[in-house]
């Protein structure tokens, strides 16, 4: 009895570790001093309408075979998941010469299965055959949707391990958006998602914006006394959609202060790289707009600088979209060396690498104005684990919006706010305030801007760790 089944035990292993699409398998990375112990795979993942989603997958450094494998979308609409590969929380960060790679001591593949992909068509290395990259929301979670259903298909012996869908920024709608899908799917192991410093509701973010402002030094007294006289009403206001005219004016000059200021807006207490930059230059025939606001989207003055934006696009050949006070051009310089895209299979019909593709940012329909029928229909479900997680000195999506928000879903409270810890070199350090409800966690990183791996690597490391392996936080 024992004896025949030995052999298809040696099948199925065999089948299992057969399971990856060799021809994706990256044998050779440039930049790194010595090669890594653990696989990784780079390729395509067609789907609907000749589109083609650039992936880059990095096996677990613990066990692959049971470890969960996790999707990570960076947001924008229109910005590169190699950018959270190569500057959060990858296996080897990029470093300032763009040619060489340091390996990441809090790489979160350390534990997990990491699959970074960059969406929707026209983001980074991702293509469209027809070369059309208008989209919008429900495209974009059907696309992604369909690159995970081809992700296990080309990795078999993964489908049935956890799945937890990860992200940040503009993720905030890719993410709930994505797992109202999957949690359709039985033969997906969904298991929960996470959302850092995400958009989860325009209107929250927008109202908190001027509150945190406010709350740390920005706006001065006059200013705030403005705008208490022109938008709130019997201690309510309205920074989000107000009519009084004399409101639109004071916001005005709060979207002057956050935005065009020289304030960082991803990290109010960082300085800016590479100075303060005006919103527009041009690099060897190549306009580069840094502008990546999410803010005051139905504001008359955010469709006048969008109409701005594509009339300056419309007449360069070659357009960059940057975000403000970001750095950019390691990531850039690595990524387009020939060798490089060589080791990454990069398709011939794909664009030069940007970290934002501005036709696809200026060309997005925005759809979901909040995400909580989303949110309401994970939590129904009484078996998904949540974390929406801030850093809390980010002005882009401010942790203040973030906490309305999650307050909003009016979900059972099981642990007060608090404080949470983790360790570091120097022992013990207070990471930032967690509240616990039925299922979903609210989580402040302190000190951090909008991309919390990136400023602050351990603390991030000890959150994904205690979100991914159920672990109080």
């Amino acid at each position: 009895m024992h004896m025949l089944l030995l052999p298809a035990l040696l099948l199925a292993l065999l089948l299992r570790v057969d399971g990856a699409p060799a021809a994706d398998e990256i044998l050779f990375l440039p930049g790194l001093q010595k090669q890594p112990s653990f696989k990784q795979y780079s390729g395509y993942l067609s789907v609907c309408d000749g589109k083609h989603l650039h992936y880059w997958f990095v096996e677990s450094q613990n066990d692959p075979s049971k470890d969960p494998v996790v999707l990570w979308l960076n947001g924008g609409p229109g910005c590169s998941s190699l950018d959270g590969l190569l500057t959060e929380h990858g296996p080897f960060l990029v470093q300032d010469d763009g040619i060489s790679l340091e390996y990441n001591p809090s790489s979160w593949n350390k534990i997990a299965n990491m699959l970074y992909l960059e969406s929707p068509a026209g983001v980074g290395f991702s293509y469209a055959d027809d070369q059309k990259y208008k989209t919008n929301d429900t495209e974009v979670s059907m696309m992604n949707y369909q690159a995970l259903k081809e992700f296990f298909r080309l990795f078999p012996e993964l489908s049935t391990n956890e799945l937890f869908l990860t992200g940040e920024s503009y993720g905030g709608i890719y993410i709930p958006t994505l797992a109202e899908r999957v949690m359709e799917d039985d033969s997906l192991n969904l298991q929960g998602i996470a959302v850092g410093n995400g958009m989860s509701s325009y209107e929250m973010n927008d109202n908190a914006l001027v509150y945190f402002a406010y709350y740390h030094g920005l706006l001065g007294s006059h200013l705030w006394a403005e705008l208490q006289a022109f938008c709130c009403n019997d201690g309510k206001c309205d920074f989000f959609n107000n009519k009084n005219l004399n409101c639109s004016n004071s916001l005005a000059e709060v979207q002057v202060i956050v935005y065009s200021s020289g304030l960082n807006m991803y990290n109010l207490y960082a300085s800016c790289p590479g100075g303060i930059h005006q919103r527009f230059s041009v690099d060897g025939g190549e306009l580069i707009i840094r502008d990546l606001g999410n803010s005051f989207i139905k504001s008359q003055w955010t469709q006048l600088w969008t109409q701005k934006l594509r009339g300056l696009a419309s007449v360069h050949r070659s357009v960059r979209l940057d975000p403000p006070c970001t750095n950019s051009t390691p990531s850039w310089l690595y990524l387009n060396n020939r060798y490089v895209k060589a080791a990454l299979h990069i398709s011939p019909k794909a664009l030069d690498w940007v970290i934002c593709s501005s036709e696809v940012n200026l060309n997005y329909g925005r759809l979901f104005m909040d995400v909580r029928k989303q949110y309401l229909k994970l939590l129904g479900a009484l078996k998904y684990r949540i974390l929406v997680y801030n850093g809390d000195v980010d002005m882009a999506c401010n942790f203040m919006g973030d906490e309305w928000f999650v307050e909003s879903l009016h979900q059972e409270v099981e642990v007060m706010r608090r404080p949470w810890t983790y360790v570091d070199t120097d022992g013990e350090q207070v990471g930032g305030f967690v509240k616990e409800f039925s299922n979903i966690a609210f989580l402040t990183v302190k000190g951090s801007g909008h991309m919390v791996p990136s400023d602050k690597p351990v603390a991030a490391f000890a959150m994904f760790s205690r979100f991914i392996r159920r672990q109080p936080y």
